[in-house]
């Protein structure tokens, strides 16, 4: 399975059609197919990575909010636990599975059973078969029929498990908040459940701290540390002294990583708001040159970023995965292909920095804030 488009009204302060497309549009180098996309069908390429740019308070979570939203749906058949309204939202899915095009249609309002989970109305699921020579047209009415033998389900369950059969990780959500004390025990519940072994873990937190040489669960809230050099061999601590013992970068990136190992091995997305909080740029091109490497990314897995690093876009030979948000009122997002005409010989980075893309911090507002200072 893979999501080609969303489009969403009444999703947070989204405006209305509110879209999202995941297939490339651009010319498709030989490079661009080597290390920016990836092949989903014969003449379907979806990217390797997708970002969203913009100054800050201008939607780039709201757009990633509305993401987890559509791969909860295709993943769990389901919506609960999410910190905004359903009532009122209307979805559009359209992803590919199995030789298929398949749109999914549906409103949501809240569980008229559960307060925390979503109730889908007036849900269509249509398909048609993929083929090459109509791929401009995936996205048209052309050849979509209702897929056949859907029977009732509760109403907090979507119909597209009539195409996806079964729940499956189709995409991990991290934000930018972190997870506190609790980070340590998650992490080693996604070991275990994605099958990475401990000399995995080993690998990633030597990336973030060389003193450390290992980590492991005592039990619930305990964990054994090995150190390096003149450190003493091991040391056990509780979850709260290791959230203070370690930087907090440490403790974001060695369960950030574990995701990145974990969505690497299985082929499903990774979504990520704010990518570089707490980490070095390096880290952050080395998450991207790992999902470019075809070597490595060998299940078509996507890394989906928001960020404030516009040196980190430079590394993007595309324009078409790169979308800027804006927040006028309504959150809108632009395509930097469809929808700028820059030159692709031009660092992205100057183009942000020379306000191509009316991102920038605004000055007059900076300003301000100085005098008001000099006068305190």
């Amino acid at each position: 399975m893979k999501l080609l488009r969303v489009v969403a009204s009444n999703f947070k302060n989204c405006c209305e059609n509110f879209i999202i497309d995941f297939v490339a549009k651009s010319r498709k180098t030989s490079e661009d197919k080597e290390y920016e996309l990836q092949a989903i069908a014969d003449g379907l390429y979806a990217f390797n990575t997708v970002a969203f740019v913009g100054k800050n308070a201008s939607g780039k979570t709201t757009a990633v909010d509305l993401l987890d939203c559509c791969y909860s749906i295709l993943g769990d058949f389901c919506l609960e636990n999410k910190h905004y309204r359903y009532d009122g939202i209307k979805l559009e899915i359209i992803f590919y599975h199995e030789d298929f095009i398949y749109r999914y249609r549906t409103e949501l309002g809240s569980s008229t059973t559960l307060s925390n989970k979503a109730s889908f109305i007036n849900q269509t699921l249509e398909r048609k078969k993929y083929y090459k020579s109509k791929l401009k047209s995936i996205y048209l009415d052309d050849d979509f029929e209702p897929v056949s033998d859907i029977s009732a389900l509760p109403e907090d369950t979507s119909i597209t498990f009539f195409a996806l059969k079964k729940k499956e990780t189709r995409a991990i959500y991290f934000d930018c908040d972190g997870e506190g004390a609790n980070t340590y025990q998650l992490m080693f519940k996604a070991l275990k459940k994605y099958n990475i072994p401990l000399s995995t873990l080993s690998h990633i937190l030597r990336i973030f701290d060389a003193n450390i040489c290992e980590i492991s669960m005592k039990d619930e809230h305990n964990f054994r540390l090995k150190f390096e050099g003149n450190q003493p061999r091991d040391q056990v601590m509780s979850d709260k002294e290791l959230l203070y013992f370690l930087s907090s970068g440490t403790t974001k990136g060695m369960l950030l990583y574990t995701f990145v190992v974990a969505s690497l091995k299985y082929g499903f997305d990774l979504i990520i708001d704010e990518v570089e909080d707490h980490f070095h740029k390096t880290l952050v091109e080395n998450m991207l040159s790992l999902y470019k490497d075809k070597s490595v990314n060998r299940h078509n897995a996507t890394l989906i970023f928001t960020t404030h690093y516009c040196e980190v876009l430079d590394l993007f030979n595309r324009q078409d995965n790169i979308w800027i948000s804006k927040a006028n009122g309504k959150v809108s997002l632009s395509n930097m292909y469809n929808d700028y005409d820059l030159r692709p010989e031009l660092l992205k980075s100057k183009q942000f920095y020379n306000n191509a893309f009316q991102t920038s911090v605004n000055y007059e507002d900076l300003m301000k804030l100085k005098k008001e200072l000099m006068r305190a």
